[in-house]
């Protein structure tokens, strides 16, 4: 990663996670994530599964990949896994992101800019 001379993006290079845009970056995966947030509370693989024309173990290996980026969660009870979304992290952690861009890129004129729009 290239270092960063203005001392304010320190904090964007500290907020952005290539594991994070990697999750997101893909077409199924953000199927899956709408679809665990449509229904707001836990769901099985089977059910994440019927959103998505693919194999289950397919799914299974998205939700891991959403899971490991603290996206999701899971929880084991008897043979099923449940997945749901980590609904406040996530949002902490895009607000963060869109904090650091905004302290690190917007001049005084973009942030006027920003005020005059209704």
């Amino acid at each position: 990663m290239t270092q960063i001379s203005n001392q304010c993006c320190g904090d964007l290079q500290h907020v952005l996670s290539p594991q994070l845009f990697k999750a997101l970056c893909d077409r199924t995966r953000l199927s899956i994530l709408v679809r665990l947030a449509e229904r707001c509370e836990e769901m099985t693989v089977s059910e994440v599964a019927s959103c998505c024309p693919i194999n289950i173990s397919v799914v299974s290996r998205h939700l891991a990949t959403l899971r490991d980026a603290g996206i999701v969660e899971s929880a084991k009870r008897g043979k099923e896994v449940y997945y749901s979304v980590r609904a406040a992290a996530l949002v902490r952690t895009l607000r963060e992101i869109a904090d650091a861009i905004e302290r690190c890129c917007l001049t005084d004129s973009d942030q006027s800019d920003q005020e005059e729009e209704p």
